[in-house]
């Protein structure tokens, strides 16, 4: 059994954090695919044991100005067709949307900063129960939402956006958030989006304050929520 996961990566401090450390005490090797310095269109889609599509600055219906995104939508939905393990993080979560059929679209204002999600009771059964805002909080950093999928099981919520996560069958998670944070590799991200944070007011010792307080303890809720999610799609493969 192929038990490579396939990560797609469109900026290097977005990487799979703490979910990488999970993998790795699983036995499980990593092959990021950056886009930009690979073919999108090379991997085949069923190949990996799980594929993770990871976040960026760039929006889901971007196509016209950045056609990477053509062959990376023709890669999830091959995927997803086949029945495989998918997990979309933020930009990925907006790209498993629209294959699926959602609109994505501008939310009218930017979720940037810690809040804790809110779970439905389908979430609250689930493997995100380990991240219910009761144990810990969770880092957002996103201007553009989606609708619920059909057949899609809206799992966490938060003030600011209503579908923060999202089931599809047995095998797709999507996570508008972002669970996968270190505290000891945010600084990158303070950095590389300066631009950004200065535009929206926002302190950087602030951001990274907040994650020095917040950071540990979801780092370790989600490690048990991913581990926990992959023993039910390996139990299902």
């Amino acid at each position: 059994m192929n038990r490579e996961v396939l990560a797609i990566r469109h900026v290097h401090f977005e990487d799979l954090g703490s979910l990488e450390r999970v993998l790795g005490e699983r036995g499980r090797p990593v092959r990021y695919l950056d886009v930009g310095f690979a073919r999108i269109e090379a991997p085949n889609p069923v190949a990996a044991s799980l594929m993770v599509v990871l976040g960026g600055p760039i929006s889901a219906t971007d196509e016209a100005l950045y056609p990477t995104l053509v062959p990376l939508l023709s890669l999830i939905e091959k995927r997803i067709a086949a029945g495989l393990p998918t997990l979309g993080i933020c930009l990925g979560a907006q790209l498993i949307a629209r294959v699926l059929g959602a609109r994505v679209y501008p939310a009218g204002h930017t979720e940037l900063g810690w809040t804790p999600l809110t779970l439905t009771d389908a979430g609250r059964a689930s493997p995100l129960r380990h991240l219910d805002g009761a144990h810990t909080s969770m880092l957002h950093w996103h201007d553009e939402t989606f609708d619920l999928p059909d057949n899609a099981t809206r799992l966490a919520s938060t003030p600011a956006c209503e579908n923060q996560a999202f089931a599809w069958g047995d095998h797709v998670l999507a996570l508008q958030c972002h669970p996968e944070i270190r505290a000891d590799r945010f600084e990158p991200w303070l950095i590389g989006n300066a631009g950004e944070l200065a535009g929206h007011g926002i302190d950087a010792r602030r951001l990274r304050a907040d994650t020095a307080q917040f950071g540990p303890a979801l780092e370790a809720a989600t490690g048990q929520m991913f581990s926990e999610w992959l023993d039910h799609v390996d139990a299902k493969a």
